[in-house]
């Protein structure tokens, strides 16, 4: 059997057993297609039901999430946790909580996960959960009351040598700080590697909460490097307002870049003379308003309400808002618009469309599993600190997730040159971040 027959075959059974799950269908598709080069040169890894194993959740965990809102009433939301490989080290990776969450999407973001951890060296498994719960517009005891309820669940199932979680979208330092306290009183210790992004005085990290933004601008900047080029002067496209769109925009300018455009659910605005980040957190993080009060109370600054950012002109785009944000009409404007780099801040924010048409156009293109792995990879240096009893200052975490960053990029980069796809980071990355727990997979035996 070919191996294009092989492949084909684990897609096909694939979506037998995962039907209605679209964007794990998504994630799981574009590393099978890197996957066709591995198994041509070493056909080893098809042996043992390596790949129908590594697709296949090692456990899915759905359960109720019931809470009482402010008037009394009740209220019931699902919870998940899909612990999804741990041949490398214990599930790691991030609560989501908003509307649109599924059981399908869980599923590709653990996916996912399994090889962004993989990529960034460090000893740690895949996994994802969260629940189809909304934080906005609910109170502060509605949050903690929810984060309880579901904490009392899900602290079954995770534990600092088993399971660590940390926050996503929907899950910011507030909601840890609720679940941390509810699995604290379950588990009466104050275990507190369990969880990461926690607050600075209770076994946080330092840069931990910048760290997402920042490790995508590092590799932003690596991969500018082999072109000689650098952010220093250039314009940049960051899409999103949150957490990682917010740092990453911070750290452009460190570099010398100039972010023209910054965008939320409800349009975007253009900045041409750059982002005033001080008032930007103030109006997202603290006053928890739409981006287009940026524009009333900024000069210069346009809004526009449910515009495309993507056809605001610049040099590099930074996608840091949600999946499948960015398509190939998307890609073609960004192309018109003279972007030549465009590295992923969130997971699968560019539709498979738009990466084909990246490649094709020879745009340089840093997938999310490589770009976006700051986050999970200082998650683990909260690990190392909380394992240690120890805090680190935030030049050396920081110093730690820049090497992180760079050697994921050089690691990508090598493997796509030794697999003859020179340039092509999401063959790279696929690539690197497989053989890795594949090899861990295959020495532990079928397990």
């Amino acid at each position: 059997m070919s191996v294009d027959q092989q492949i084909s075959e684990y897609y096909d059974k694939l979506l037998k057993r995962n039907a209605g799950e679209p964007e794990f269908h998504q994630a799981v598709s574009e590393v099978l297609d890197s996957l066709k080069i591995v198994l041509g040169k070493d056909p080893h890894y098809a042996d043992y039901g390596l790949v129908d194993r590594l697709c296949e959740p090692e456990r899915q965990i759905i359960f109720r999430v019931p809470w009482t809102d402010d008037e009394g009433q009740i209220q019931v939301n699902r919870g998940f946790r899909v612990q999804f490989n741990s041949a490398l080290g214990p599930y790691k990776g991030g609560l989501r909580f908003h509307p649109s969450v599924n059981l399908g999407i869980i599923k590709f973001l653990g996916f996912e996960q399994i090889f962004k951890n993989s990529l960034t060296g460090l000893p740690i498994g895949g996994g994802k959960g969260g629940s189809d719960f909304d934080p906005k517009g609910k109170s502060d005891r509605e949050v903690m009351r929810f984060c309880q309820s579901f904490m009392t669940e899900l602290h079954r199932h995770i534990g600092e040598y088993r399971d660590v979680p940390a926050g996503d979208i929907g899950v910011g330092a507030r909601e840890v700080g609720y679940l941390f306290g509810q699995y604290r009183r379950l588990s009466n210790q104050h275990e507190s590697g369990v969880l990461t992004g926690k607050g600075l005085s209770w076994g946080g990290s330092l840069v931990r909460t910048e760290a997402t933004g920042y490790g995508l601008v590092y590799l932003t900047q690596e991969m500018l490097k082999t072109h000689n080029e650098s952010l220093d002067g250039a314009k940049v496209i960051v899409s999103g307002s949150g957490n990682v769109a917010t740092y990453a925009a911070q750290k452009v300018q460190q570099f010398g870049g100039t972010v023209v455009a910054m965008s939320d659910s409800s349009g975007y605005i253009t900045t041409p003379n750059g982002v005033d980040l001080e008032l930007l957190r103030d109006i997202k993080e603290n006053r928890r308003e739409r981006i287009h009060v940026y524009a009333e109370e900024c000069d210069g600054v346009e809004f526009v309400e449910r515009g495309n950012i993507w056809e605001v002109p610049a040099d590099v785009a930074l996608p840091c808002a949600t999946q499948n944000e960015l398509d190939g009409d998307s890609a073609k404007l960004l192309a018109d618009n003279g972007v030549r780099y465009v590295a992923e801040g969130a997971n699968m924010p560019c539709t498979p469309e738009a990466i084909h048409f990246f490649q094709d156009s020879k745009i340089n293109f840093a997938p999310g599993k490589a770009a976006n792995a700051g986050g999970v990879a200082t998650s683990a240096l909260e690990m190392q600190q909380n394992a240690s009893r120890d805090s680190w200052s935030f030049d050396y975490t920081d110093e730690r997730l820049h090497a992180i960053m760079s050697n994921i990029f050089k690691n990508v980069e090598k493997t796509a040159k030794e697999y003859d796809r020179e340039g092509d980071y999401v063959a790279g990355a696929n690539i690197a971040g497989f053989k890795k727990v594949a090899d861990a997979m295959l020495a532990q035996g079928v397990i």
